[in-house]
């Protein structure tokens, strides 16, 4: 059974910086690409981020793209999203996946998703 488990979440400044992180458990870590995803009140989920199984091939929105980290650590199987120069368009709840387009096309489905992180970003 598949268990994605996010945290890390919390109220930053603008311009302040966050990591969040995905503990993921069920199935192999270290095979499958990871990826985020976030939702703002009241839009749809927006793809943020996904990383390869090896950890050395990132893809990022436009969005987010050298503003946001994505990365790994398969010995712990652990994924995580450094958040930095937030803006306040950032606020969201961050959900994990595993897989990509598959989870994207599932979103919400508990097979593919944890249960999300939220993020706010405020002054």
């Amino acid at each position: 059974e598949v268990q994605l488990v996010e945290s890390g979440g919390g109220l930053v400044q603008p311009g302040g910086s966050l990591r969040v992180s995905c503990a993921a458990s069920g199935f192999t870590f270290g095979s499958a690409y990871m990826t985020w995803a976030r939702q703002a009140p009241g839009k749809g989920v927006e793809w943020v981020s996904t990383i390869n199984p090896g950890g050395d091939r990132p893809y990022y929105a436009d969005s987010v793209k050298g503003r946001f980290t994505i990365s790994r650590e398969n010995a712990k199987n652990t994924l995580y999203l450094q958040l930095s120069s937030l803006k306040t368009e950032d606020t969201a709840m961050y959900y994990c996946a595993v897989g990509w387009k598959t989870a994207l096309d599932n979103f919400g489905n508990k097979n593919y998703w944890g249960q999300g992180t939220q993020v706010t970003v405020s002054s």
